[in-house]
């Protein structure tokens, strides 16, 4: 069963995010706050200067695409707000690419597995 991804569509959540200090990757930057909700939210924007609308819309894509595979290692009781800032290098990047940045970015909120430590 997939869990549904649930999306930040108000405006002052973004701003609210803005205002935070970001994590700037190669092909991402993600903003991090927590929230009261409990819940994990996701936002992702990608600006007109990635390129025309098939750009943004496959950044889109792989950035979502990314956290849908990283969703079962988050911490889900945590109640995380994250904003996904596509880059111009998103479009060429694969996906893999994008997963180790996330990955990489979210580190303080993944669980960690007894195996590997």
């Amino acid at each position: 069963m997939r869990r549904k991804i649930i999306s930040i569509t108000r405006n002052n959540d973004f701003r609210r995010l803005y205002r935070k200090k970001a994590e700037v990757g190669p092909c991402l930057v993600t903003y991090i706050s927590k929230n009261r909700l409990g819940k994990n939210r996701v936002g992702i924007t990608t600006a007109t200067k990635i390129g025309k609308a098939h750009d943004r819309n496959r950044a889109r894509r792989v950035i979502r695409e990314a956290y849908r595979l990283l969703m079962p290692e988050l911490k889900s009781e945590t109640g995380l707000d994250i904003v996904f800032v596509a880059r111009v290098r998103t479009t060429g990047c694969h996906m893999n690419e994008v997963l180790r940045t996330m990955r990489k970015h979210l580190s303080p909120y993944i669980i960690k597995d007894e195996k590997t430590v």
